[in-house]
């Protein structure tokens, strides 16, 4: 039996998260459209995945004409993250929860939702999630619906500045971190010098945009992983093994 109480909490504390998104998810349905999409796809898109930077990456790549096994890897490798938030809000939520709940509260998973309930100090129950979940999804849903039925509307030069809102998302995810962690800031700059190289050396011309961002992300996560192992209290330390 879901808790009335519970779920309630969970809106409270998912509206200011749902007033976030709307700005954000309005850019993408100027993009989706402008790109070519239909409007139902741009919002069927938003309520289906809730992925914020994966539905950007995603529909600029069928945009321009990118296979299916690039865009599913792209998008899987900035949607890995989401796995390991999910993992560790399954440690906060009971052993008794059905797995057709987990599979509903997973859905839900974004940077700031998790960042949300992992500060809970109660155990996570599904009664919550649903709340803190339901609200996030709906500003993010109607703000595509807004930007994909206003795109036609609005100025060229309005459409166009909205999507700064895109890079100060990327910024709002990667400085917190980078600012507090300076393995995270290491990791950081080895994928944009490694995006440069790949981007801007003749040789490699022929690597879509889209495997670029795979090899970045793999490459500067595999030195990290080398030069910077977690050890099993879950803190990292260089790796000095001989």
């Amino acid at each position: 039996m879901l808790s009335w109480k519970q779920f309630r909490h969970g809106v409270i504390k998912g509206f200011p998260v749902c007033l976030g998104y709307i700005p954000v998810s309005f850019t993408f349905g100027i993009m989706a459209v402008q790109s070519g999409l239909p409007v139902w796809l741009a919002i069927f898109i938003s309520i289906s995945n809730l992925t914020s930077a994966g539905q950007f990456a995603g529909t600029k790549l069928l945009a321009a004409g990118a296979g299916f096994l690039e865009v599913g890897l792209t998008t899987l490798v900035i949607n890995l993250r989401y796995m390991l938030m999910s993992l560790a809000l399954s440690q906060r939520v009971d052993t008794k929860v059905s797995m057709g709940h987990r599979l509903l509260m997973g859905y839900g998973i974004t940077d700031e939702i998790f960042a949300i309930a992992i500060t809970e100090t109660e155990e996570i129950t599904p009664a919550y999630m649903y709340g803190l979940i339901i609200t996030p999804v709906f500003g993010w849903t109607l703000g595509t619906a807004l930007g994909a039925l206003t795109n036609g509307i609005l100025p060229a030069s309005l459409s166009n500045a909205m999507g700064i809102a895109l890079y100060a998302m990327f910024i709002a995810i990667i400085i917190p971190p980078a600012k507090q962690s300076m393995p995270v800031l290491a990791t950081i700059v080895i994928a944009i010098v490694v995006t440069c190289i790949l981007r801007y050396i003749p040789i490699f011309s022929f690597i879509s945009s889209g495997f670029q961002v795979i090899l970045a992300t793999i490459v500067a996560a595999v030195i990290m992983a080398a030069l910077v192992p977690i050890t099993e209290d879950g803190t990292a330390e260089r790796g000095q093994q001989a």
